[in-house]
């Protein structure tokens, strides 16, 4: 049994909490295909970051004002589809236990897309957030992460994040924060703990306002 203590927490959405992997395929395949790319070299990029930094990843010389007019498209078309869009095991369980304590979504979807996947998936909105719309920079850029932790007045330290991409872990490593890794993604990439699951996470509010986190293997 591992276990981390923290004053808040800071969640992403996409594979952390919400299972939207196959809508995500779907959408990003039929991206993947009207530019001519191999749809399974795009799927290993796609997680974590905004879809116009993914879209300058894959096509470096591309006029950045069609990367950002595809992610329009993008974002409409994924938050119209929420077929399939499900909690990852254990999420319930884990938000109710949140409910009280210091946390927040940072998530590289818009509001709109958040609102959809959250609401498809029977979670609840944090009240505070950090969306696309808030920030400059996509993840890796660690400008989410400090953001949400202002916006909960702790200092980065005190911030667990939780993320399953390599773009999330390495932005919240880029904030300072100690990183929890969700899912078969997120192992690769050195997180200070990863586990499979939700199901394999207990929340303990502690007296005085911290937060336990103890993780089964």
């Amino acid at each position: 049994m591992t276990t981390l203590t923290a004053r808040a927490l800071l969640l992403d959405m996409d594979g952390t909490i919400v299972n939207s992997d196959a809508v995500v395929e779907r959408c990003w395949r039929a991206w993947a295909e009207e530019q001519g790319l191999d749809a399974a070299e795009v799927m290993k990029v796609v997680h974590g970051r905004q879809g116009y930094a993914t879209m300058a990843a894959l096509l470096p010389d591309r006029p950045m004002e069609l990367n950002h007019a595809d992610n329009r498209r993008m974002l409409a078309a994924e938050t119209a589809d929420v077929t399939g869009v499900v909690p990852i095991a254990g999420a319930v369980d884990f938000m109710a236990a949140l409910a009280g304590l210091p946390h927040a979504l940072v998530t590289s979807a818009d509001r709109g897309l958040a609102e959809a996947r959250m609401g498809a998936a029977g979670l609840p909105m944090p009240y505070v957030r950090v969306t696309a719309e808030s920030v400059g920079a996509s993840k890796p850029d660690p400008e989410g992460f400090l953001k949400g932790a202002a916006h909960l007045g702790f200092a980065p330290e005190d911030c667990v994040v939780f993320e399953d991409s390599e773009a999330g872990i390495a932005a919240g490593k880029a904030a300072g924060m100690r990183v929890v890794g969700i899912g078969p993604r997120a192992a690769a990439h050195a997180p200070d703990v990863a586990v499979a699951d939700l199901t394999r996470v207990r929340v303990e509010a502690l007296p005085g306002g911290g937060i336990a986190l103890h993780f089964g293997g």
